[in-house]
């Protein structure tokens, strides 16, 4: 039989409609929707920041240094290239307000500010005439915090600032990084003489430069960064103007993504039952077909067409829904997103969609389809299944190819190599592992038939239809476990983060990090704390900032040869004559306290290892905008999650007490005393900032939770393809059920019997994936929390109870949906329509 005749008959076969394929399409639309939205949405951010970079970053380009403000060459430089300049300064402060403080980030702008976008306020007043004579403007969450009303006065350092407006939009708000409070912008003039910005003081520069259009931002970017990179200048311009963001949204996409794969695996074994289920039906005429002559090849060809066309029905339903709900949503969603978004139908993130679910429609379909068509015609007019044990090789080597493409393509287009072959052999074992855990479920089912079922007619019926041929238990452990797996994970990750979090905090966090301790300042400092009985220890220390610029006379970057956290941003520095207390050296030996040689330092023994450093070797630090070159003297161990004062690098004193800088201190105190201290330190030291570590920990907890809540959304679609399966399972197995409860009936089954029988096998197979998933959720979270996030893990049972509850509930109400109506049916019809 030719081609065209194939085609002929599906096409045919398509008239009788859609009935058998509901599920198949549904799985498929469902697959590919979820991944279309992600990618949408990733797209939308993506465009959003391309087209506002200008605005984002607050100018064409940005020169950032730490701590200082640009040098005379640097700043001329600056107004050599640029049409205009806006210089903006950014540090922490205590706002004070009668016996009320409050942290706040404090953004001192110029005159020029912004180059780019609009401030907006409330009232609607020009931002001039807001900051003008010791004027501010502060986020809506100072205001309800400390009950401000306009033209009421808070005290910030040594100055009092007068509210005039709510900040309600700033346009380079999603460049300025995590923030521990709420934002107050002033006029830089009206800092001076507030004791804010002493030498040493703890604050960033940045100068935005509006370019002539004619500009080329490459060459500045090259031009800058060989004149100041040594001076600790850092270059940002409007081509990646939120590197953080861009980043961050790039993996979380990306990461999201690969849940959305992991849903269409789960709705790829729906498509597999499905395409199973639909040829069994079709035993007589595919009999049929092959008694007038048809080869295994024309049966072939005729239902993949079919399985082709449903399929690109599938991916046209999941792409329209992919594409309308980012669409019609998206204004609602830009409202609410910290970063611009441009929504709009964007045709990449639907050709990613449609190329994953054409792809693993295929890698499904091969199987139940390459089976059939090698059954014999003999076999199908005596009611045997269409479906072989194991199809012929080159269809076993397709369908090999199929998957390889599918995880290459995952890997190329989401940017995550590593990530993605790692969560592509993540579910490959999984789905292994769950076939042979329903088979050992079917083979407890029939051991436990003989053993426990002894006068339970119910009990005994429930586990032989799980242990006999037909089994329904297959495709429901292997559609729920998958999904349920996902879920868990993700709940035992985020359980162990909050469960640390909460257990660790009280028993080795300080209750405040203090900043900008003047020298003048630190025995007052410590008199104020050593008089509160509530106060057991405060460890103070000198405090610099500075860039690992250069290792052995090389740049640090190159000489590493790869990137790590020590290099992407300045790090604390000290000093000290002596071991700090606690200090455990490694290897080496600490510098005479007398010593005034040239400059050493004692390094952080793991992150010496992940540079690969030794003992003798030179680290360059540019502190200030000055070079400090040191030879490792000493290795030591750096405990940075304890939360005390740790430090990367220390010194000898003699390298760097000449410099400019202030103190820090960790207090460690009781609850009760915070309050107090927080008003003795401020009324006494109005420069000093005092950071609350309880507060930073509880926004740090808030942000995990929400990304934690993100990811869960996402892993929802692959459980919600899970149950598409496990109705369609449960839907498919109805007329068996039918024949089966009228065989009982005649035998003289109760209907309760009958019912409770169902009740119990669908009860099993979801308990079976729910317990399947919590063991394998333990074991890849303990894995994600043990090794990326170098943690203790600690099994979290209300979760896994949780997890096991669901499955076991979803799979019984899904299976006494479809029982009521095969229970209610009269035997005698049913065995009629049997002959």
């Amino acid at each position: 039989m030719s081609l065209r005749p194939a085609l002929r008959i599906a096409g045919r076969e398509l008239r009788g409609g859609l009935s058998g394929f509901r599920i198949f399409l549904a799985c498929i639309a469902l697959g590919v929707a979820s991944i279309a939205i992600v990618g949408s949405i990733r797209t939308a951010i993506q465009n959003g920041l391309t087209q506002e970079a200008t605005t984002i970053l607050g100018g064409d380009a940005q020169a950032e240094f730490t701590y200082r403000k640009a040098s005379p060459d640097e700043l001329a430089w600056m107004q050599a290239n640029a049409e205009q300049i806006s210089e903006t300064l950014q540090f922490r402060s205590m706002a004070v307000k009668e016996n009320d403080r409050a942290l706040v980030q404090v953004k001192a702008v110029d005159d020029h500010y912004p180059l780019y976008g609009t401030v907006t306020l409330d009232p609607e007043i020009p931002l001039a005439q807001a900051l003008s004579n010791n004027g501010f403007i502060a986020e809506r969450a100072l205001v309800e915090r400390m009950s401000l009303k306009l033209g009421d006065t808070i005290t910030l350092g040594t100055n009092s600032f007068t509210l005039n407006a709510i900040l309600t939009h700033e346009p380079d708000n999603a460049s300025a990084g995590f923030a521990f409070g709420p934002k107050v912008i002033l006029n830089s003039q009206s800092l001076q003489g507030s004791g804010l910005l002493e030498p040493g003081s703890l604050f960033d520069s940045a100068y935005r430069l509006k370019l002539p259009e004619t500009a080329k931002l490459p060459a500045l970017q090259a031009d800058a960064q060989s004149r100041f990179t040594a001076t600790g200048l850092r270059w940002t311009d409007s081509r990646d103007a939120a590197p953080g963001i861009a980043r961050f949204v790039r993996r979380m996409g990306s990461f999201l993504t690969l849940v959305g794969l992991a849903g269409l695996a789960v709705g790829g074994i729906g498509v597999a039952a499905a395409v199973r289920s639909y040829l069994d039906r079709k035993t007589d005429t595919i009999a049929t077909l092959k008694t007038l002559g048809a080869t295994g090849n024309t049966i072939f060809t005729i239902y993949l067409t079919l399985i082709a066309l449903m399929g690109a029905l599938g991916v046209a339903v999941g792409l329209t829904l992919g594409a309308a709900i980012p669409a019609f949503l998206g204004p609602l969603l830009a409202d609410s997103l910290p970063v611009p978004a441009l929504f709009a139908i964007y045709p990449r993130p639907l050709l990613e969609a449609a190329l994953y679910g054409s792809l693993g429609m295929f890698a499904f379909a091969l199987w139940p389809l390459a089976s059939a068509r090698d059954v014999k015609a003999g076999g199908l007019f005596r009611a045997k299944t269409g479906a072989a044990s194991w199809p012929r090789w080159p269809y076993i080597a397709t369908i090999f190819a199929i998957t390889a493409a599918l995880v290459a393509s995952a890997a190329y287009l989401t940017e995550m190599p590593q990530l993605t072959l790692w969560f592509a052999a993540g579910i490959i074992t999984s789905l292994i592992i769950l076939r042979l855990n329903a088979r050992l479920t079917r083979w407890l089912a029939a051991r436990l038939a003989t053993l426990l079922s002894q006068g339970r007619p119910a009990l005994r019926l429930a586990l032989r239809a799980i242990a006999g041929p037909g089994s329904e238990a297959t495709s429901v452990i292997l559609s729920l476990g998958l999904g349920l797996t996902v879920l868990a994970t993700i709940g035992q990750v985020d359980a162990n983060l909050q469960n640390v979090m909460r257990s660790e905090l009280p028993a080795v966090a300080p209750a405040f990090f203090v900043l900008d301790i003047q020298a003048d300042q630190i025995e007052p400092f410590s008199q104020i704390t050593a008089s509160d009985p509530d106060v057991s220890k405060t460890q103070t220390t000198p405090m610099l900032r500075g860039f690992i610029t250069r290792i052995n006379d090389q740049p640090a970057k190159d000489y590493v040869g790869h990137g790590h956290w020590t290099l992407e941003g300045d790090r604390g520095v000290t000093y000290s004559a002596n071991p700090p207390e606690g200090t455990i050296l490694t290897a080496g030996t600490w510098w005479p306290e007398s010593y005034d040689g040239s400059p050493q330092v004692s390094f952080a023994t793991e992150e010496a290892a992940e540079l690969g450093i030794k003992l003798g070797d030179s680290v360059t630090v540019n502190i200030l905008g000055r070079d400090i070159t040191a030879q490792i003297t000493s290795f030591r161990d750096v405990e940075f999650r304890d939360m005390g004062i740790n430090f990367l690098m220390v010194m000898n004193p003699k390298a760097l007490e000449a410099a400019p800088h202030t103190s820090i201190a960790t207090i460690y105190a009781q609850p009760a005393a915070e309050g107090r201290l927080l008003r003795n330190v401020a009324s006494q030291f109005p420069n000093i900032t005092m950071i609350s570590v309880r507060e930073g920990i509880a926004s740090a907890a808030q942000n995990l939770a929400s990304l934690a809540a993100a990811t869960r959304w996402g892993s929802m679609a692959t459980l919600l393809s899970g149950l598409v399966v496990l109705i369609g399972t449960a839907a498919a197995s109805e007329r068996s059920r039918t024949y089966e409860a009228a065989i009982l009936k005649t035998s003289g089954a109760e209907r309760g019997t009958n019912l409770l029988s169902f009740a119990l096998r669908s009860a099993f197979a979801g308990a079976a994936a729910g317990i399947f998933a919590v063991g394998a959720a333990a074991l890849a979270s303990w894995a994600i929390v043990t090794f990326e996030m170098d943690s203790n893990f600690d099994f979290q049972p209300l979760s896994a109870i949780a997890i096991v509850a669901f499955g076991t509930l979803a799979s019984l109400l899904a299976g006494l949906i479809y029982a009521w109506r095969p229970l209610s049916m009269p035997p005698a019809q049913v065995l009629r329509a049997q002959d």
